[in-house]
């Protein structure tokens, strides 16, 4: 990070989100919760999130060419410090290889970041490279709680041959794994609902949690989870007006999104959103599928899958 990154940080205009804070607290205090638990959240390395934020700020192909302004552009210890005032009491550090060699780095870095935040669910990732099986059984014997997966940007097979061991290990460990699949924002060659079901079908009991409810197919996802009990899916950019815009959530399905009350799981993608943190809260609670879905959604689901 240049100087100028840390003075921009550290100024007088580095907002404090205290507004936005106490409406958030309001938000889970009000349905008579502890605090929120969000599954997806990204810390990575400084160099490594630059460029995920360059990427935005060029739209990228892969942001479906939006315009992405990213709402929570601060310091690592400003974006905890913000986490930690709107009381997410457990969130995650999804990280995520492009390609191959970065991965058990990657982990190394997000193994020191959990040990030195005790809110953060410590988090690892994975690629299709000879040695995963063994960086990722190392991850888990080191207390990874949760593993992320991006096959939109690292453009592989999730049911590549070389991930089926690690698919059985972390179906065997009972560690689940936030998986990017769905097409959202923009296709990739191993994006929808292909490619991981086939996963499912030789991994059935691989504690998947597919992200952006499986943006946008949505209804194919739902599937899965119908089919397969330990499928999840988080909320991340769900039901916002941003997202609505473009992928719109089809109606017909919000039963079936309440009958599956029990396997939703807040996301935000904190803190590369195009909007403020409470906007994702308040698309949850405008859907009306009552406070008891709400209260599972915002906590009390994954501090059961989490065992926090």
């Amino acid at each position: 990070m240049s100087a100028h990154h840390h003075h921009a940080d550290s100024d007088v205009r580095a907002p404090d989100h205290a507004a936005e804070a106490a409406e958030v607290r309001r938000f889970w205090g009000g349905l008579g919760l502890p605090g929120l638990v969000d599954v997806h959240t990204h810390f990575m390395p400084e160099r490594v999130l630059d460029k995920v934020w360059a990427y935005f700020d060029a739209l990228g192909p892969l942001t479906g060419g939006l315009e992405w302004p990213i709402g929570y552009r601060h310091q690592e210890e400003e974006r905890r410090a913000v986490l930690e005032r709107f009381g997410v009491r457990a969130f995650t550090s999804m990280l995520y290889p492009h390609k191959p060699g970065m991965a058990r780095w990657l982990n190394g870095w997000a193994a020191d970041f959990a040990r030195r935040t005790p809110a953060c669910l410590h988090t690892a990732t994975l690629y299709p490279e000879p040695g995963v099986e063994e960086y990722v059984r190392e991850a888990v014997a080191a207390g990874a709680r949760v593993f992320k997966a991006h096959v939109q940007v690292g453009a592989y097979d999730p049911a590549d041959e070389l991930l089926q061991p690690v698919w059985g290990l972390l179906a065997e460990a009972g560690v689940p794994v936030v998986v990017h699949c769905g097409s959202g924002p923009a296709p990739g060659e191993h994006t929808g609902p292909g490619p991981i079901a086939r996963v499912l079908a030789r991994h059935p009991r691989l504690p998947l949690i597919v992200a952006h409810l499986g943006m946008p197919e949505y209804g194919e996802f739902l599937d899965l989870a119908e089919r397969y009990p330990r499928v999840h899916l988080d909320t991340t950019m769900a039901f916002t007006d941003f997202s609505e815009g473009f992928m719109p959530f089809p109606r017909r399905d919000l039963p079936r999104l309440a009958a599956l009350g029990d396997r939703v799981l807040l996301g935000s993608d904190f803190p590369n959103i195009p909007y403020p943190y409470l906007h994702q809260l308040h698309a949850l609670e405008r859907l009306d599928l009552g406070a008891p879905w709400l209260r599972a959604v915002c906590h009390d689901n994954a501090a059961q899958l989490f065992d926090l």
